[in-house]
């Protein structure tokens, strides 16, 4: 069974390069011509609101999950498919990994490090086994990548922590990569989240 829905994870900032906002619109699109649903965080600015507005233009289907607490600071997509308001941050996470067959981390800053680093734990932990890719645009990965090769190094980790999730350079990589995943595999462990 191919991917169905696909969680992102990016920021509710544009970033100071065109390439930030560029990469939000040209996945939100390719994401909508694969026929894959987006879920991501419900907010209407920055990479997040590109993404799902390219996703909805595309004719695509979008799924937003956000805290009661951020509704107005990020400001809710009023025009998705379907907006969800939890009551914390912990359960956005929670009820996005629900939904989603793989994970997609755009640039972003604190937020989506703590997005990335939470779903990358739970995949460590073995409570779950859905790919997860880093989608390294303009470079700006390559700082989180380093320190997981750091933690490695010092002692912090195995190396195995490095096989959880894959690097690939832009979008059109990663809308690749996405093709050639199977989630026949259901794994039924999420209740421990």
């Amino acid at each position: 069974m191919t991917i169905a829905a696909a969680a992102v994870f990016c920021g509710s900032r544009h970033g100071n390069a065109p390439i930030y906002s560029e990469a939000a619109e040209s996945l939100g699109r390719g994401l909508a011509e694969a026929g894959i649903r987006l879920v991501y965080g419900g907010g209407a600015v920055g990479l997040m609101g590109v993404v799902a507005d390219s996703t909805l233009r595309a004719g695509g289907s979008v799924s937003g999950v956000i805290p009661n607490f951020l509704h107005n600071r990020e400001v809710m997509h009023e025009g998705v498919t379907d907006l969800i308001v939890t009551d914390s941050m912990h359960d956005r996470k929670r009820l996005m990994f629900a939904q989603a067959d793989a994970f997609l981390i755009l640039p972003g800053g604190l937020g989506t490090f703590d997005e990335f680093m939470e779903i990358l734990t739970w995949r460590q932990l073995s409570l779950h086994n859905k790919p997860i890719l880093l989608v390294n645009v303009g470079g700006w990965g390559r700082f989180i990548v380093s320190a997981l090769e750091n933690a490695v190094e010092q002692g912090f980790a195995n190396s195995s922590v490095l096989e959880l999730y894959d690097v690939v350079e832009d979008v059109p990589a990663a809308l690749e990569r996405l093709k050639l995943f199977d989630v026949s595999e259901e794994f039924e462990e999420t209740e421990r989240l």
